[in-house]
């Protein structure tokens, strides 16, 4: 058990992070990234063309689902700020419990893959799998910040959830043309049994991350948030969930950050839900083609990740963000350019835009969950507080809303562009609405982000002078040590130097809502 009289930072710096951690916490992303890299590639093709459902149902699908979400997701990253002050989370810990609950209800991602169902039934199941995702992956988002507050470590610990979660997104390619080798071209089984090896790879990672992480406040001692306070009702919690979700907005770093990841991510949804119809229909292809052309491209996505963590160890994100937007917008505009030639998939010169796409695409997975692991400490300098939770739970949120929001306008856009659902062949302006999907969607996105990224200002050397200004803030101190760093501290932060350390609006909103709790260091 932790000694209470050890300061919080001296505690993380004897535990020290070991290869097994590092493991343990990126295999989780194998239901991170790998279930959201089956949902967006595969389950449109899913509904419109093995179960008979129209580009419009599996389009409101996402967007029931994302309403309900609108609700869950941030509650998980509320409920487990607070949840260490409970007698399980004082015994599994705040963040650990639900990852441990979550284990057994992880097979609901096969039964969304069940065919022959009717439209009621793909919407439950897919809203089931939805929540049980959000119940273990918020908690998970926090634990990289939980478990160390140095740059490099959490710089490492995104690598390898990235590596594994482009892994699993390499089974999600190559996993359907292995499946239709062996069951059937036709056969909508191939789905269902993707969704069994899925689930089954799910429960097995959940596991080992529970096994080898561990909190700030570990089980058996006090969180950060024991203060006497007394517990609010179902309605004040709610209230005081949204504002302090909302707060997190305040925060300029964040507000970047998620400008970069929503360039970034939208950009894959939409090439994702558009590609394999894109493949088939423009392309002269198949399924079996678009698998294996997909799988190839995340392989090639894998090697990018692991250039990528070198170049944001070594220089700037954002930099390294602009590259990789333009590799892939390369990749995509390329792919447009062999369908106005009349090129089809089976022509050796699409490994050219596969190749281009999956660099792109892989620092692209890998910069933004870099950045977001010190979301955090910027937000600390701000509140004088540790809010992993709230940051987590606006992150997943806002992944799963807007990938559904992009697989559901793909599908809306194609319905009003003339798709039909199961037919072999599609109109020449279904065919046009696909191509540029993929096209002017996945590059449009990617000019946002780029242009964000280029007042995205957080680095190894700015992160470094942020913690050094804490400690300094930590001390008693109120006014900057030097001019630069001050300069520094505002432009992450958004706030005047004599508005930091819990000196500002976030903190009194808090205050006036009964949310009580300390600072990290007992003092406003």
């Amino acid at each position: 058990m932790k000694d209470p009289a050890v300061p919080e930072r001296q505690t993380l710096a004897l535990r020290p992070v070991r290869l097994r951690n590092y493991l343990a916490y990126g295999s989780n992303d194998v239901l991170g990234a790998g279930s959201m890299a089956v949902i967006s590639g595969w389950v449109l093709i899913f509904y419109t063309q093995f179960c008979g459902l129209s580009a419009g149902q599996a389009a409101l699908i996402f967007a029931v689902a994302r309403v309900l979400d609108a609700f869950a997701s941030p509650m998980i990253g509320y409920i487990s700020d607070h949840f260490g002050m409970t007698a399980l989370g004082r015994r599994f810990g705040r963040r650990r419990f639900f990852i441990l609950a979550a284990i057994p209800l992880l097979p609901s991602f096969a039964l969304m893959w069940l065919p022959g169902q009717t439209f009621w039934y793909y919407l439950v199941s897919y809203v089931l799998f939805e929540l049980v995702y959000a119940m273990e992956i918020i908690p998970f988002e926090t634990l990289a910040a939980e478990m160390s507050s140095d740059y490099r470590t959490k710089a490492k610990f995104a690598g390898w959830r990235i590596l594994f979660g482009q892994a699993s997104a390499i089974l999600a390619g190559f996993l359907p043309l292995w499946l239709i080798e062996a069951l059937g071209r036709d056969s909508a089984d191939t789905f269902f049994y993707m969704g069994l090896i899925f689930a089954a790879l799910f429960m097995l990672t959940a596991a080992m991350l529970y096994m080898f992480s561990w909190e700030r406040h570990g089980p058996g001692s006090a969180p950060p948030a024991a203060g006497p306070r007394q517990a609010a009702g179902p309605l004040e919690a709610l209230k005081a969930l949204y504002r302090n979700l909302f707060s997190t907005m305040r925060i300029r770093a964040f507000r970047l950050h998620l400008g970069m990841y929503l360039g970034g991510y939208i950009s894959q949804d939409v090439f994702n839900a558009a590609f394999t119809f894109f493949v088939i229909f423009a392309l002269a292809g198949s399924t079996a083609i678009a698998s294996g052309l997909l799988g190839t491209m995340y392989i090639v996505q894998f090697v990018a990740v692991i250039i990528a963590i070198n170049m944001a160890l070594r220089a700037s994100p954002s930099r390294a963000y602009q590259i990789a937007a333009a590799s892939f917008g390369a990749g995509a505009l390329t792919l447009i350019g062999l369908w106005i030639a009349g090129i089809t998939a089976s022509s050796a010169m699409i490994w050219l835009p596969i190749g281009l796409a999956g660099l792109g695409r892989g620092a692209l997975n890998y910069i933004p969950w870099a950045t977001y692991n010190y979301m955090a400490d910027v937000d600390e300098i701000v509140t004088g507080r540790r809010r992993e939770g709230a940051f987590a739970g606006v992150m997943t949120f806002v992944r799963k809303a807007t990938q559904a929001a992009a697989v559901a306008g793909v599908g809306f856009v194609m319905q009003a562009g003339g798709f039909v659902s199961g037919a072999a062949r599609q109109s020449h302006g279904a065919v046009v609405t696909i191509a540029v999907l993929l096209g002017l969607g996945t590059v449009g996105m990617l000019l946002f982000g780029v242009l964000v990224s280029r007042r995205f200002r957080l680095s190894p050397a700015t992160h470094a002078v942020l913690m050094r200004e804490i400690e300094h803030l930590r001390a008693g101190a109120r006014t900057p040590s030097s001019p630069e760093a001050c300069a520094v501290v505002e432009d992450l932060s958004g706030w005047r130097y004599d508005q930091l350390w819990g000196r500002n609006l976030l903190v009194e909103q808090d205050e006036r809502s009964g949310d009580l709790r300390q600072p990290v260091n007992g003092v406003n």
